[in-house]
C-alpha cells in the first residue's frame, strides 16, 4: 500500500493531511496477518520468519512471531466485537494449544527457563483478555489449563527493573482473572519500580540510567492505562489516584511527543529497538483509549496515520506482506542481539487504535494537522534535556541532546550512537555500522588524540535548558571526555555504549543555542588537554542512495573569513560554519553504513586543541534546501567568575546573551 493506494489527499475528506482511514489501517492490518500464514509451524504454535535468529534461538522466536502477531490479529478482532470471517482466532488457539502442551513437538519455552519468554507471555496475556468473549471463553478445559500453567512461570521470577515489570504485571492480572495463581507481593514491587521510573512532564527513563527513547511512550505509557482498561484492578490492585496520575502523565507525555513528529509522518529517529518502527503510534492511541490524550481525535489520528503511511510510502512492508529487521527495508546493523526475525512484529501497538470501534470519534473526526504543519516549534523538553526544534517550511524536527546518554552521570562508556549525540531528527540517522560507531563524528564535539581518535562523552552533566526570549532555547552539558578500547568488551548490545579500558581526557563543555533551525554550537575545554591534540566538530549525517555533493574550504578561509563544511542530497542539506576558533574542515563519506541510503556523508571542522577556557563556535544547520539562515555574528567575554557569556547577534539583528557556565 502506498498514498496513492490508499486515499485521496487534496484536502477533500476526513482524512486531508494522509487519505489514510480505518479502512486502510484493516486493509494494512489484513494484510500484515495474510502474509504470516505461509511462515506458520503445523501446530500453529511458531510463526518462525525469514532472516537471523536472535540469541536466544529459534524456538523463541517462533513464540516471538506468534505473540508480536497475536497481538494484531486481537485488537483486529476486538474492534470487530468479535467479527471473525478469515478464522483469525481459529489459527492462534491452535497455537495456544500446542504451544503451551508440554508434551507437544511445538511447546514453547517457559518464562521460567527463557528471559525473552517473559516477554511473549505478556501479549499473549493481554490478548486472551481483550479478546476473552471470544477466545479464552470457548477454548477447552484442558487448553485452559495449560495456558495458565505456562504463564504461571512468570511468578516469582527475576525481571530487569525496566520496561519488563510490565510483561509481569499483565500476566500476573490475567491469571488472576483466569482464577490461576498470582502474587500480589510481585504485582506491590513492579509497580513500585515503575514509579522509580517517573520523571519529570509525564517521561519515564526506560530504568535508572538516562534512557529517553520511544520505550517511553510505547510501553511504558501503553501498558499502564491498558491495564487500568481492561482488567478488573482499580480498586483493588491499582488505587484510583495512581491511575489519574498515569493519565495526567501520559496527556503531559503526549503534549511533547506529537511535536516529535515530522511533516512526512516520520518518527524521531532515536533510542533502540527502531526495527519496531510504527509502534511509536502506540501512545497516541493509547491516549484515546483511556480518554485522558489532550490531543483531538482529528490530531490523534494524523499522528498515527502519518506514521504509518511514512512506511508504506518507503515499501514496508515488503513485496511479500512481511515486516522485516531495519528501517525502510532489511537492514541488519539495526538489529540489537535480543533482535529475531518476528521481533519487528511489535508494530503491532502502533496498530492499537484498531480496538476502537468503526464508530469511535477518532475513526470519524477530520484529521487536523501536527504542530510541525501549523507553524515553527521551539520547546525544551527537560526530562530528557532536549531542545525541539522544527520549522514549517521543512517539515523536519530536529532535537538538540544535552540529557540523554543510556548510562549515568561520571558513567564513562563509549557513545551509544543512538542516545549520546549531541542531536537526532526525523529525518537523519547517526551511522550505525563501521568505524564512527566507536570513533563518533556525527553531531559531535569530540577532543582528538595523537592517533586521530575522537573522544566520548558519555557520563556527560546537563548544566541548564532554557527557553530564552526571541524562540531561542539553549542548553549546556559538561564532563570530562575519555577515550576507551572497548575491543573486549562483547557484552549483548542493549542500546548503551561499550566500557573498556579508559583514558581520561580533560573538561569539555558544550553549549547549543537554536533559533528558526540555525543551532550555534559553543564548545570550550577546561583544563589540560591531557593526550588531544585537535578538537572536531561534527554536523548532521546525510544519507542517499547516490554520493552526497560536498563543499569544504580547507586550510584557507574563505571571503567571508569562515571555515566551513556542505553537504547535500536531493532533498537535504547539511552545513557547517565556523564563527571563532576553527581552521580546517572536511567531510567524512562512508558506504553502507545507514538505512536511509548506500552512502552517508558527514561534515566537520577541525581546530587545535584551544587554550584551556577559549571557546569555539559554529553554526550548524540541516535542512531541506531553499535560502540557508544568515550567518549570525559571535562574541565571547569571560564573566568574571570562571565562565564566559557568549552573544549571538541573528541575521536579523536580535541578540541572545547566554550564560556558559564555569567547569564544576
Amino acid at each position: 500500500m502506498n498514498r496513492a493506494q490508499s486515499a485521496d489527499t487534496d484536502g477533500s475528506g476526513i482524512s486531508p493531511c494522509t487519505g489514510w482511514e480505518r479502512r486502510h489501517w484493516t486493509a494494512l492490518a489484513d494484510r500484515l496477518l495474510t502474509a504470516l500464514d505461509a511462515h506458520r509451524s503445523p501446530g500453529g504454535a511458531r510463526i518462525l520468519l525469514p532472516g537471523p535468529n536472535s540469541s536466544y534461538g529459534p524456538d523463541s522466536d517462533g513464540l516471538e512471531g506468534y505473540a508480536r502477531s497475536f497481538l494484531l490479529a486481537g485488537f483486529r478482532i476486538a474492534g470487530e466485537r468479535g467479527a471473525d470471517p478469515t478464522g483469525l482466532l481459529e489459527r492462534y488457539a491452535a497455537g495456544l494449544a500446542a504451544g503451551t502442551d508440554p508434551r507437544h513437538p511445538e511447546a514453547w519455552p517457559r518464562p521460567d527457563d527463557l528471559d525473552q519468554a517473559k516477554v511473549e507471555a505478556a501479549s499473549i496475556a493481554l490478548i486472551l483478555q481483550l479478546t476473552r468473549p471470544w477466545l479464552w471463553d470457548r477454548l477447552e478445559e484442558r487448553v485452559r489449563e495449560n495456558t495458565v500453567e505456562w504463564l504461571s512461570g512468570v511468578i516469582g521470577q527475576p525481571y530487569p527493573p525496566i520496561n519488563w515489570v510490565w510483561f509481569r504485571i499483565v500476566v500476573e492480572s490475567f491469571l488472576r482473572e483466569a482464577g490461576g495463581p498470582w502474587s500480589a507481593e510481585d504485582v506491590e514491587q513492579d509497580l513500585a519500580v515503575h514509579a522509580s521510573l517517573r520523571r519529570a512532564d509525564g517521561w519515564l527513563s526506560d530504568g535508572q540510567e538516562r534512557a529517553y527513547d520511544h520505550y517511553t511512550g510505547w510501553a511504558l505509557h501503553t501498558y499502564p492505562l491498558l491495564w487500568t482498561e481492561l482488567f478488573d484492578v482499580t480498586g483493588s490492585l491499582c488505587p484510583e489516584d495512581l491511575r489519574s496520575t498515569w493519565g495526567k502523565d501520559l496527556a503531559r507525555y503526549l503534549d511533547d511527543a506529537v511535536r516529535l513528529v515530522g511533516a512526512d509522518g516520520a518518527p524521531l529517529m532515536q533510542g533502540r529497538s527502531l526495527i519496531y518502527r510504527f509502534a511509536a503510534a502506540a501512545p497516541f492511541w493509547t491516549g484515546a483509549i483511556s480518554g485522558t490524550s489532550p490531543l483531538s481525535p482529528g490530531l490523534t489520528r494524523r499522528a498515527a496515520s502519518g506514521m504509518a503511511d511514512y512506511f508504506t510510502r518507503h515499501g514496508v512492508p515488503d513485496g511479500a506482506g512481511l515486516l522485516t529487521l531495519g528501517w525502510h527495508h532489511p537492514w541488519p546493523g539495526m538489529r540489537q542481539a535480543y533482535s529475531g526475525p518476528g521481533s519487528p512484529y511489535w508494530a503491532a501497538k502502533g496498530m492499537l487504535g484498531l480496538m476502537l470501534p468503526a464508530d469511535h470519534p477518532v475513526w470519524t473526526a477530520t484529521e487536523e494537522p501536527l504542530p510541525v504543519e501549523r507553524g515553527d516549534e521551539a520547546r525544551v523538553v527537560g526530562a530528557p534535556g532536549w531542545l525541539v526544534s522544527a520549522r514549517r517550511t521543512d517539515g523536519i524536527v530536529t532535537v538538540l541532546n544535552h540529557g540523554t546518554d543510556h548510562a549515568r552521570p561520571g558513567e564513562p562508556r563509549t557513545d551509544a550512537p543512538l542516545y549520546a549525540r549531541l542531536g537526532y531528527s526525523t529525518a537523519t540517522l547517526p551511522p550505525l555500522t563501521g568505524p564512527t560507531v566507536y570513533d563518533p563524528v556525527d553531531n559531535t564535539v569530540a577532543l582528538l588524540d595523537q592517533d586521530g581518535r575522537a573522544s566520548h562523552r558519555t557520563g556527560f552533566r546537563t548544566r541548564c535548558t532554557a527557553e530564552l526570549p526571541h524562540d531561542v532555547l539553549a542548553a549546556v552539558s559538561s564532563g570530562r571526555v575519555h577515550w576507551v578500547d572497548a575491543s573486549d568488551d562483547t557484552a549483548a548490545d542493549h542500546g548503551s555504549g561499550r566500557t573498556g579500558n579508559i583514558t581520561p581526557g580533560p573538561g569539555l563543555t558544550v553549549a547549543s543555542v537554536v533559533r528558526d533551525g540555525l543551532e550555534v554550537r559553543l564548545a570550550r575545554v577546561d583544563g589540560p588537554p591531557g593526550p588531544a591534540t585537535g578538537l572536531r566538530l561534527g554536523g548532521w549525517p546525510l544519507a542517499a542512495s547516490a554520493r552526497p555533493a560536498t563543499e569544504v574550504s580547507r586550510g584557507t578561509r574563505d571571503d567571508d573569513g569562515a571555515v566551513h563544511a556542505v553537504v547535500t542530497t536531493d532533498e537535504l542539506t547539511s552545513a557547517l560554519v565556523g564563527l571563532t576558533g576553527y581552521e580546517d574542515s572536511g567531510v567524512l563519506v562512508e558506504q553502507d553504513t545507514s538505512p536511509l541510503g548506500a552512502w552517508t556523508a558527514i561534515p566537520w571542522l577541525t581546530a587545535r586543541v584551544p587554550p584551556s577556557h577559549t571557546v569555539l563556535g559554529a553554526t550548524v544547520t540541516l535542512g531541506r534546501g531553499g535560502n540557508p539562515p544568515g550567518t549570525p555574528a559571535l562574541t565571547v567575554a569571560p564573566d568574571g567568575h570562571g565562565g564566559h557569556t557568549a552573544q549571538i547577534r541573528w541575521g536579523d539583528g536580535v541578540t541572545t546573551d547566554v550564560p556558559i557556565p564555569a567547569p564544576e
